[in-house]
């Protein structure tokens, strides 16, 4: 059982959680919200250092049961809440009945360790947090090695974005950092890089993904900066038979990855 069940949405614990929802108390306070059961279990097994746990015990699903006794386990401190409370708490309107407050993994290029011939994406000035859990979950599906977010115009585990990600943010390596530090980072690497452009010349079909590779996205409204013109940058594109001239970041990617996995099988 919790050990203690809150009713009022002043509670200093519950406000504290709720501000989590904007950026500014993520990025002063060093703490993420964790929405969902699926999500939530994903970051314990990733060894994700929790804070505290919400449950509204009217809500909770048996996932959720099953997780109230794994934390307990841990000693987290577990709080149950009036639906009311929770209302405040919950991210969105998903009826699972957990939240957590955690504190984010380390996400550095100087973490990230690499296997032997990798295959790393790489998504710069990423603005919707939809989209990049949505690459995530894309990059975990089709075994990326690591995801790159360089210049992100959007804090990485932002709640929708562990949401979309389906927690798989906290299995898969993941770093962030600076444009200028994610291309010296690829080039030490000896990593072939491999650009996603509208205007190249070349399709992604023509491409050699067997070695060890970068796959460059940008921005939907942006596409990629200047940093990426460079003659030891591949351009490709995705063919486009119709109006548009490009898809969605994320189903872009998806196309990528699973071409560089087919190759690689």
């Amino acid at each position: 059982m919790a050990e203690l069940t809150i009713s009022s949405v002043k509670n200093p614990r519950v406000q504290a959680a709720a501000r989590l929802r904007e950026r500014r108390h993520r990025d002063r306070q060093g703490q993420i919200l964790i929405d969902g059961a699926r999500e939530l279990a994903r970051a314990m097994d990733a060894g994700v250092e929790l804070v505290d746990v919400f449950i509204n015990q009217q809500q909770a699903s048996d996932a959720v049961r099953s997780l109230q006794a794994r934390l307990q386990g841990l000693g987290t401190a577990v709080f149950s809440v009036t639906p009311h409370v929770f209302e405040k708490l919950a991210y969105g309107d998903r009826a699972e009945g957990i939240v957590a407050v955690a504190r984010p993994p380390r996400s550095t290029l100087a973490d990230l360790q690499l296997p032997g011939c990798p295959l790393v994406a790489v998504l710069e000035r990423c603005e919707k947090p939809g989209n990049l859990g949505a690459v995530l979950r894309s990059a975990d599906a089709a075994g990326v090695s690591a995801v790159i977010v360089a210049d992100p115009a959007t804090d990485l585990f932002n709640p929708n974005a562990i949401r979309a990600s389906m927690g798989t943010i906290f299995s898969l390596p993941v770093a962030q950092g600076n444009t200028a530090e994610t291309l010296a980072f690829l080039i030490d690497r000896r990593l072939a890089i491999v650009a996603a452009r509208v205007d190249a010349t070349r399709d992604y079909t023509e491409i050699d993904f067997r070695r060890p590779t970068a796959l460059v996205l940008g921005s939907e409204a942006n596409g990629l900066s200047a940093a990426w013109r460079r003659d030891d940058v591949t351009a490709i594109k995705l063919p486009m038979c119709g109006v548009a001239d490009s898809l969605n970041v994320s189903a872009t990617a998806a196309v990528l990855f699973y071409e560089a996995l087919r190759q690689r099988r």
